[in-house]
């Protein structure tokens, strides 16, 4: 496929396009098509009418398609509500979805009687499978969560036990 190419500037280009009829996206004046021929040996066609443009005529297609299939340098075209009241409405999909119920919650042990410090360490280590220098060094570093991604019916077992035990535990 010969043809002769001229550059043409990009706001000419643009103009050009919208001032043009609307045709089908790919359309070439040297292609025959057949009823009889296939979507596949369509394609392949297509492909290699494609590969046979030059540099300068792929770019100037790939605008045109762009500028057909609806989109433009910035991105596809919005479709919806473009007002000052559609930033409201995002705000009450936020609040939508704080109102979800969570279903996974960390515990959370905020402070302790000292008294009680053993029990509770041991207390950890059975739901964390720490061993007794780790549980100690968790226990001592409150507030901190002592456990993450648990059910609601195992951090409710869990925050009884360390209530029983004399701590303030909070779910998060």
């Amino acid at each position: 496929m010969t043809s002769v190419t001229t550059k043409i500037p990009y706001k000419s280009l643009t103009r050009l396009i919208t001032t043009l009829k609307p045709t089908p996206p790919i359309a070439f004046c040297c292609s025959l098509s057949t009823a009889a021929e296939t979507r596949t040996q369509k394609l392949e066609r297509i492909a290699d009418e494609l590969l046979d443009l030059t540099k300068l005529e792929r770019y100037d297609y790939s605008i045109l398609f762009r500028h057909k299939m609806g989109l433009n340098r910035y991105g596809p075209a919005l479709s919806g509500p473009t007002s000052p009241g559609a930033a409201a409405t995002g705000s009450t999909s936020a609040e939508a979805k704080a109102a979800v119920e969570k279903t996974v919650f960390d515990v959370k042990l905020e402070k302790f009687d000292a008294s009680a410090k053993i029990k509770i360490i041991k207390e950890v280590r059975t739901f964390t499978d720490l061993g007794l220098k780790e549980a100690k060094d968790l226990v001592e570093k409150v507030p901190i969560v002592v456990k993450k991604g648990v059910t609601k019916e195992e951090a409710d077992s869990i925050v009884q036990k360390l209530k029983e035990l004399g701590a303030t535990v909070v779910l998060e």
